[in-house]
């Protein structure tokens, strides 16, 4: 099978390599809002000799110009000389532009110089993600060995049309170590995404140590087994895994070198067994609770107890925590799929709904959250929670996930919240992506292909005036089915690269062209294959289901 894989792989190579020296032009995804191609007789020679020269006065110019220097490294494996000013020719010159938002760039490759132009460090680092794909793949897979490399003369000016262009990994169900999620991190760089949401409690485990409540990692990171398949067994083998203090830091600055925000989520109140396990009194029934980590899928119908000034004593506690090691805006609070039967016979939550003359239980999850974000808001945050936070009502403050359908952003955009868009029915990376299940990975259900994810509308039933409230996309990868790195990769590519197109191009659906979109895709794929990333190969059938 693998050497089938192999030669298949390499076929595919040297024909994209022969379609692509026809064609001429470079194929981009996400697809840059200005291309035009200059004249074909003319090229910029990429060497060892080439400088950079950079007159963007930020203090965050500098990673820009390591994501240049890794490109550099890569094809010719040095840096290249850096200069304050431009001596002659052979040089990649970086401009502020006042006139160009945050995120947009301009990117001119002419006969003597490269140029690029932008307001801030992260638009350079975009027009280096570009420009890693204007260079031929071929000069990635030799490494180095190569002298030069030659690209086509163009000009392209390119803004995103979302400020928020996300990805969510769950890394409860399945655990990733500190190097799998820096690729992860990687990945999103390549696609212009700029949030990554971590996914870091469950009721499948616990996965952030906090200092005050170091037993939310000694036990709650662990469950005794893992069922097999769906629900049909277990596997008797003990799980667990955690991220240290020391381990989110360093996560965060590598994210940040890539110009990508984290935004952590911390369950409350449901999918909270990670929690309850290791610290019982957090529970409508305490110690008779006989709280364990779940070792099935699922939703666990146990939920932390709303009644106690405890359990909102030790959400503070944690989010303290959290604030302090996650520097972004938001904060995720989840408030999905929480189980709320406790809280019918919990003496204590209902006296709390009495008391604050609450109508009912879904009320009483209202006042959690208003609670949370009061003191979120304390500390310079937002909150951000799943579409089921609505049923109770929210503030205005609060920012909705829509991922029942896009049901949950419009609802909140008409009310006048912020939404992110990420629809299980387009943008749930867990989806199966084809209907042959003898040639698929196991996944947790629903059919997600390419060519769906694609076709997202995140403006589907807003008016203009709508349309303001949402702040992007993101696509969401659970992992109760994922169980390794190869299988993970697989999951998210090529669909990211449909997510990231919707999130910075926003091809509106009537000038979609999804063969060509495909075809870039494809292209982009070559990269894929030449970084180590393994991937989804339904897309070269067209469409039918059958992969390698």
């Amino acid at each position: 099978m693998i050497r089938r894989f192999l030669t298949l792989a390499f076929a595919i190579i040297a024909t994209f390599t022969v379609a692509m020296a026809q064609n001429g032009a470079p194929s981009i995804l996400p697809k840059p809002t200005e291309f035009k191609m200059g004249n074909s007789n003319s090229k910029f020679i990429l060497d060892t000799k080439t400088r950079i020269v950079c007159k963007l006065d930020d203090k965050e110019a500098k990673y820009a110009i390591a994501e240049i220097n890794r490109i550099a490294e890569e094809i010719f494996g040095c840096k290249l000389k850096k200069s304050s000013k431009v001596h002659g020719a052979n040089n990649i010159i970086i401009k502020y532009n006042a006139s160009l938002k945050d995120e947009a760039y301009t990117l001119e490759i002419t006969p003597e110089n490269i140029l690029i132009g932008a307001k801030s460090a992260a638009g350079v680092f975009y027009a280096a993600q570009t420009l890693k794909q204007i260079i031929p793949v071929q000069a990635f897979e030799t490494p180095l060995d190569l002298e030069k490399v030659s690209l086509p003369t163009l000009k392209i000016t390119d803004t995103p049309h979302f400020a928020y262009r996300g990805f969510m990994l769950d890394c409860s169900r399945h655990f990733w170590d500190v190097k799998t999620v820096k690729e992860v991190i990687d990945i999103l760089a390549m696609h212009k995404m700029n949030r990554f949401h971590w996914h870091l409690t469950e009721d499948q485990g616990w996965r952030i140590e906090i200092k005050k409540y170091p037993l939310l990692t000694e036990i709650g990171s662990l469950r005794e087994q893992t069922t097999t398949g769906h629900n049909v067994g277990l596997d008797g083998i003990p799980y667990g895994g955690y991220y240290t203090q020391k381990d989110i830091k360093e996560i965060v600055k590598y994210a940040q070198e890539r110009f990508i925000t984290i935004v952590p989520e911390i369950e409350i109140p449901g999918h909270s067994l990670g929690a309850l396990c290791a610290y019982p009194w957090l529970g409508c029934r305490g110690e008779e609770g006989n709280y364990k980590t779940w070792s099935y899928w699922g939703v666990s119908p146990q939920i932390a107890c709303a009644g106690k000034e405890s359990t909102f004593k030790f959400w503070e506690d944690v989010l303290g925590e959290v604030i302090d090691l996650f520097p972004g805006e938001y904060i995720h609070i989840g408030g999905d799929e929480a189980p709320r039967d406790e809280w019918k016979v919990c003496p204590l939550c209902q006296e709390r709904i009495k008391e604050n003359n609450l109508k009912n239980e879904a009320g009483l999850q209202s006042y959690v959250t208003s609670r949370i974000e009061q003191y979120l808001g304390k500390h310079g945050r937002k909150l951000i929670g799943w579409d089921e936070i609505l049923e109770g009502g929210v503030s205005q403050n609060a920012t909705i996930m829509s991922w029942r359908g896009s049901e949950g952003g419009v609802a909140a955009a008409k009310k006048g919240n912020y939404a992110i868009m990420t629809p299980n029915n387009h943008c749930y990376l867990d989806y199966y992506q084809t209907t042959d299940r003898n040639d698929e990975l196991d996944a947790i259900g629903g059919y997600v292909p390419l060519r769906k994810a694609y076709a997202f509308n995140p403006y589907d039933q807003l008016s203009k005036d709508e349309q303001k409230y949402i702040l992007g996309v993101q696509g969401n990868l659970w992992t109760e089915y994922v169980p390794t790195p190869m299988q993970m990769q697989y999951k998210m590519l090529p669909r990211l690269g449909a997510i990231a197109e919707i999130g910075w191009s926003n091809p509106a659906p009537e000038k979609k062209d999804t063969e060509e979109f495909i075809g870039r895709a494809k292209e982009l794929a070559r990269y894929y294959y030449v970084f180590g990333w393994n991937f989804a190969r339904h897309f070269y059938e067209d469409g039918v289901q059958n992969g390698w």
